[in-house]
């Protein structure tokens, strides 16, 4: 039942749209025919339906606390029927029921209860049952089970490392761009990919208070707790309403004639807010997609007219989450190209994301790689194996040094604390080290030159990456804050914070980032890299892998409302001095409900022309 309800909230400004069409169209048919009875009953049954619906959604709105300019749709079918204006009845509820159709589509129905989101958590789990394994689903785990994980699989809960190493994809929680080695007795969180062998997970907490419970959560608190953007023309309702019945009521009062009452309210309908907006709000989001950003609400486009401010995750959204060799430190009686050749030669027999970043670097300054022999690999410790018969070491510092003689060592001179480097061995001897980076994009400096160039006055990033990570990434870009260390409640404390003094547009990719994009004023996801959840929580996607769109979006956002705005003032003038000239007899309620069709149409035009350069 629940499911047809909400079939019939989706598909019912089309239902109502065709059907008032229907009857004026199949009336005046009749009419022409010579059979007027029949089509003024079924001019009034078309009209009679718009006009339930209309009451229903006016009733809505003012238990709401709102009142909009669809009272005056209402007035004026309603009067037109109890004055037997059928005709005219029937126009104004095909002018309204074309309008919701409209607003119904621009704002869309992207964001389905975070099915995304809610679709990456593990619904069950393979738990020791004595000498035996049984499938239970997560909601049934409790502290002290002991869980098997197996490569490809989403942690399901917080759990303790019962084996001797695992290795996880931290990036949909934390931004860590390369995979990371966890030892025995670690905490693992709920939410991180196991992109390493199989391993046993001691539970610490239940499903319902994980961290990856904590982030769904923190989404849809703040998705719920945003509230929806008002339609342009709601905003001067009241006014424009008053201005309606006091011109309205003095024709009435001048004249005796109810008709002349009637023929104001008629071309009063402010179907040219009803209708203009909604056109140039759907064709902004057109243009908008055109250029690789979908906006997925009405709300959305305005809000990104009005952006102030912008916040940058670092991982993926400045950075290219793409591992790059940075430097390659070659010991003493070692040489840079041998160091670089060995290593990438034995990483070809590797699907590590570093091994991927050594291959290329070794390729782009033209070595020539050979053939790994005899390679083992421990999955998140490193590699070995024999390349042109030299014996090669290569993976984490701890692990290379371990399968060295005692007196080899590793110099960190130079090297930032923390700094993520590839320590390599040849023939039993520490040879050097390679340092790993995540690169700024391409295309961040131009974007960020673009945002300035619009006013934009503010650009922040927000990194779950080492603080000073983050700030070697921003050295360049010349941003107005650099925040690092941050956890998706941080994030949503940075973004609740910057809108205090702006409308904030926040960019992410990740699974952290889903609550910070659900929270800000509008969220844009980077879909393709980013994760599904992320899409889902953001308000618009960058479906192209180019940051400059972002800029441009926001260039057609605001094209696009000033275009709604000079429709929808065009059509309340030009409604305006129709009302006059209907307060005063020159035209009956038809006439004045057909010259309203003329200005809708003219400021729809008007409004198409933001599809256009």
């Amino acid at each position: 039942m629940s499911q047809q309800m909400t079939r019939l909230r989706e598909n019912g400004p089309t239902l109502l749209a065709v059907l008032s069409l229907l009857c004026l169209v199949v009336g005046g048919v009749i009419h022409l025919s010579g059979a007027p009875l029949p089509a003024r009953f079924i001019w009034a049954s078309g009209a009679f339906a718009v006009l339930v619906v209309l009451v229903f959604d006016m009733v809505r709105a003012l238990l709401s606390g709102r009142i909009g300019v669809d009272a005056i749709a209402a007035l004026a079918i309603g009067t037109a029927l109890l004055l037997g204006e059928n005709l005219a009845a029937a126009i104004v509820a095909v002018m309204y029921a074309g309008g919701q159709l409209l607003e119904s589509y621009a704002e869309g129905r992207a964001r389905r209860d975070m099915t995304a989101l809610l679709g990456r958590v593990s619904r069950s789990a393979v738990v020791h049952r004595g000498e035996t394994l049984e499938t239970v689903p997560i909601e049934a785990l409790v502290p002290g089970e002991v869980i098997l994980l197996r490569r490809g699989e989403v942690v399901p809960v917080d759990g303790r490392l019962m084996g001797a190493n695992a290795v996880l994809d931290l990036s949909a929680l934390t931004g860590e761009p390369m995979p990371v080695s966890f030892d025995r007795g670690r905490e693992i969180p709920s939410g991180a990919t196991v992109v390493g062998d199989a391993f046993d997970l001691l539970v610490l907490r239940g499903s319902a208070t994980s961290t990856y419970a904590g982030i769904v959560r923190l989404v849809e608190q703040a998705q719920q707790s945003r509230s929806p953007m008002a339609r342009l023309a709601d905003r001067y309702a009241l006014y424009f309403l008053g201005l309606t019945l006091c011109l309205a009521g003095a024709a009435y009062g001048w004249s005796g004639d109810p008709a002349r009452a009637l023929a104001v309210l008629v071309v009063a309908t402010p179907c040219p807010l009803i209708l203009a907006v909604p056109v140039a709000v759907i064709s902004g989001m057109s243009r908008a997609a055109a250029r690789g950003v979908l906006v997925k609400m009405a709300g959305a486009l305005e809000a990104l007219a009005a952006v102030t401010t912008v916040v940058l995750d670092k991982t993926g959204t400045v950075t290219s989450a793409r591992p790059a060799v940075g430097a390659v430190l070659p010991a003493q009686g070692f040489y840079r190209d041998d160091v670089l050749r060995l290593a990438a030669s034995l990483d070809q027999a590797s699907a590590h994301v570093a091994a991927e970043a050594l291959v290329r670097a070794a390729l782009d300054a033209g070595l020539a790689l050979s053939l790994p022999q005899d390679v083992v690999e421990q999955p998140g410790q490193g590699l070995f194996g024999r390349v042109d018969g030299h014996e090669v070491l290569l993976g984490g510092t701890r692990f290379v040094r371990s399968r060295l003689p005692p007196d080899a060592d590793f110099s960190r001179d130079g090297l930032p604390p923390g700094a993520a480097v590839v320590a390599v061995g040849i023939d039993g001897r520490a040879a050097g080290l390679i340092t790993l980076t995540d690169p700024v994009r391409q295309d961040a400096a131009e974007a960020i030159a673009a945002f300035r160039a619009l006013g934009i006055t503010r650009i922040v990033m927000a990194s779950g990456d080492r603080t000073d990570v983050a700030k070697a990434a921003a050295g360049a870009l010349g941003l107005d804050a650099v925040a690092g260390d941050l956890s998706a409640p941080d994030k949503v404390a940075l973004v609740l914070g910057e809108k205090l003094t702006g409308v904030v547009m926040m960019v992410g990719d990740g699974v952290n980032d889903a609550p910070a994009l659900a929270t800000s004023h509008v969220g844009v996801a980077i879909s393709v890299r980013g994760s599904a959840a992320s899409s889902e929580a953001a308000d618009a996607v960058l479906l192209a892998d180019d940051l400059r769109r972002l800029p441009m979006a926001c260039h057609i956002a605001r094209r696009s409302r000033r275009i709604a705005r000079q429709s929808a003032g065009a059509g309340v003038v030009l409604s305006g001095m129709a009302m006059v000239a209907a307060a005063f007899g020159f035209m009956s309620p038809v006439q004045g409900a057909l010259l309203q069709e003329v200005i809708d149409v003219a400021v729809i035009l008007n409004a198409l022309r933001v599809l256009k350069d």
